[in-house]
């Protein structure tokens, strides 16, 4: 076994397992905050979508990767290899619309309140639900083109029919069909960013308003950044870690589908940036929640 490939499979187990642990921890705070009841948000149950979503991802993509990359001899059938593909692609879809549905729920939230806004702040945790609910039903439906296109090795078309991604494979069409392929895959991902950008510049924008506005006060009573300032700097580097990641992602994606024969490094750095948000997007939610359960036991032991 080369070299390369040891080096490419042991990135690919520490990838999925640091990623399967952290998206694995912050599931279990979540739970634990609802059986304690501790300070529940709206909000909450969107992230637990998204922790579900990115393990699916993870996952589905991960695992066979690793071993296709070690040189383990393990069979796909056309079964195996199109429930790969289809679940990662669908948990893949659910991470980007539950996190662009968390950027404008939190825009809706911070809105200054003025008739619409108030009456829409007030309906909007009523529908979080259902919009989630939503989004795996969509989501599962798109992705069922991908079942056309992916296989096993199958003994009656040949190779040069087909592409490798090293442990499934999948049959090449002419270069309308996968364009048009690539074009109905990404298409979502686009509005979902693109709507994801104006929802956090309205933050970051209102933020700085009411900075400017508390300006005054703030220089002669509190030395230290505002907290405006502080959220404005979480919220930038969210939108640009996820834009970062699924533009480089999309960009991937598009390049697999139109390319006649992909060689080994497109392949794999479209397998390692795919897997790059679900990895670090817990690690960044943690970094966020400052609430503790333990503070809120102690509270209730009290007298």
């Amino acid at each position: 076994m080369a070299s390369r490939d040891v080096v490419l499979g042991i990135f690919f187990l520490s990838h999925t397992v640091v990623g399967a642990l952290g998206n694995s921890s912050l599931l279990l705070h979540f739970l634990v905050l609802d059986f304690t009841r501790c300070r529940v948000r709206p909000t909450d149950l969107i992230l637990k979508h998204l922790i579900v979503a990115n393990l699916l991802s993870l996952l589905c993509k991960g695992v066979p990767q690793s071993m296709a990359a070690f040189n383990l001899k393990f069979y796909l059938g056309d079964f195996e290899c199109k429930l790969l593909f289809y679940l990662h692609r669908v948990g893949r879809g659910v991470s980007i619309v539950t996190t662009c549905l968390l950027s404008v729920f939190q825009t809706i939230t911070i809105r200054p309140s003025e008739s619409w806004w108030e009456e829409l702040k007030v309906k909007a945790p009523r529908y979080i639900g259902s919009s989630m609910y939503l989004s795996w039903v969509l989501n599962l439906l798109i992705n069922i083109i991908i079942l056309m296109y992916i296989t096993g090795k199958r003994n009656n078309t040949t190779m040069t029919n087909l592409k490798d991604f090293g442990y499934c494979f999948s049959v090449r069409h002419n270069t309308v069909t996968d364009s048009l392929h690539a074009a109905l895959l990404t298409f979502p991902d686009g509005v979902c960013v693109g709507l994801m950008l104006w929802a956090n510049s309205s933050v970051v924008l209102i933020l700085y308003r009411h900075k400017q506005r508390m300006q005054p006060i703030l220089k002669t009573s509190c030395p230290r950044s505002s907290p405006e300032s502080r959220a404005t700097k979480t919220i930038l580097l969210l939108v640009s870690t996820f834009v970062f990641f699924y533009t480089l992602s999309c960009i991937f994606q598009v390049c697999l589908s139109v390319v006649y024969n992909p060689n080994w490094f497109l392949v794999n750095m479209a397998a390692i940036v795919s897997g790059c948000f679900p990895v670090v997007s817990p690690f960044l939610l943690m970094s966020r929640d400052s609430r503790s359960c333990f503070v809120w036991i102690h509270n209730r032991k009290s007298p």
